[in-house]
């Protein structure tokens, strides 16, 4: 079989970006379309219902309502910078993400499911009586109406972005940054009820607990789940680079839920037995973080695929070497083994700064949709600078600015 020619590869690269998605921009302003309008009431109606809650309470726990949102706004960001972090491949524009996190703070949370939940809850205590609600109603009834709740943020944002959100990775990031607005606003609410529980006489003292809490646990809660279910769901569904997959899409659905669910009835679970909570307290998030893990370990796979096809005509010109192409799209271990084969630290050094500016020359390609642009000339020459150590080219000298 004969080597494919690099017109081969470059029009494959083309392909390759107008099927991911990569380089594709978003815009929330779509006055012609339903999707922005269903999204703008939904999120409005949450932040006025989040205000109304807030400024109700501020004139007696105005303190506490400030240290809540301060710290949970650090917590916020580390988490926001990690998950940002792993999206080396797809690149989520900042809007899209944006658009995802006001969605899990405001849609979801006090727009749907906190409406939804209340219902559901009335329900079960009339059907099953007060005390078995109240041992496993919030199991029972978080885990569908958050879920779905936050599941139709990315259903709005996949009608928003047709173009970009394209794969289960996309799902999952989307679905994270959902999770992440959701768990911020609920853990502010959480600490402001606690600031409420001794009639105000210590309110720092009432809801610090809750936060510390709320922050240990909160690294498995919603970011997770949502980041998973958002998988599934595009699975479940399909999108023109993910073939639908609907039993892993269920199976993965069901698994956000179930964990969801055996994390709100813990205490219904256990029986009293504080021991038996202890353990779960930590079962069951390792479980969450293992099973996000996994989802994304399993839905990189088609980025790492698409980064490799779009760098392609790069191995072939000699900007990239085929080494630094199998580490930027492998796994860890590949990643590692790829350090260790060089000779020295300061040449593993220079060669991290190599792949990072690799990974930059395939967003501007993904951006250019594969063209020659100065903006990619430049990012090529980039590689080859930092590759031989020359010294950094002039600002003036990028044509991106």
């Amino acid at each position: 079989m004969t080597a494919p020619t690099l017109e081969h590869l470059e029009a494959d690269r083309r392909a390759t970006i107008a099927d991911s998605g990569w380089g594709r921009s978003f815009t929330l302003w779509q006055p012609r379309n339903l999707a922005f309008w269903v999204y703008l009431a939904l999120v409005a109606g949450g932040v006025w219902a989040w205000v109304s809650m807030i400024s109700g309470q501020y004139a007696a726990y105005g303190h506490a309502i400030v240290i809540a949102v301060e710290l949970f706004a650090i917590y916020g960001a580390i988490f926001w910078w990690f998950t940002h972090s792993i999206d080396r491949y797809a690149r989520q524009p900042v809007g899209a993400l944006v658009a995802a996190f006001l969605w899990g703070g405001f849609g979801a949370t006090w727009q749907l499911a906190a409406t939804a939940n209340t219902a559901l809850l009335t329900l079960y205590a009339k059907a099953f009586g007060q005390a078995w609600a109240l041992d496993w109603g919030a199991g029972l009834a978080a885990p569908f109406t958050e879920e779905i709740a936050k599941g139709a943020g990315l259903l709005l944002l996949i009608a928003l972005g047709p173009r970009l959100v394209r794969t289960a990775f996309d799902g999952f990031i989307l679905g994270a940054f959902i999770g992440l607005g959701f768990q911020i606003l609920e853990d502010i609410a959480y600490a402001v009820n606690s600031a409420a529980s001794q009639f105000g006489a210590n309110q720092i003292g009432a809801e610090l607990p809750t936060i510390w809490l709320r922050v240990i646990f909160g690294v498995a809660a919603h970011t997770l789940y949502s980041a998973v279910f958002g998988a599934g769901l595009i699975y479940l569904i399909g999108r023109p680079a993910e073939p639908r997959r609907p039993l892993r899409g269920l199976a993965l659905i069901a698994s956000a839920m179930l964990l969801h669910g055996v994390w709100d009835d813990l205490s219904a679970l256990v029986h009293g037995r504080v021991g038996l909570l202890f353990v779960a307290w930590i079962v069951v998030p390792a479980a969450a973080l293992l099973l996000a893990a996994r989802v994304f370990g399993a839905t990189v796979r088609r980025e790492r695929e698409f980064l490799r096809r779009i760098l392609a005509p790069e191995v072939a010109t000699g900007v990239v070497t085929p080494q630094e192409l199998s580490a930027m799209c492998g796994d860890r271990g590949e990643r590692k083994a790829f350090r260790k084969s060089l000779p020295d630290r300061r040449i593993r050094r220079l060669a991290g700064h190599v792949l990072d500016a690799a990974a930059d020359l395939a967003d501007a390609l993904a951006t250019a949709h594969g063209a020659s642009t100065p903006a990619v000339e430049f990012a090529r020459g980039e590689v080859g600078r930092i590759r031989t150590g020359r010294p950094p080219r002039s600002r003036d000298d990028d044509p991106a600015g």
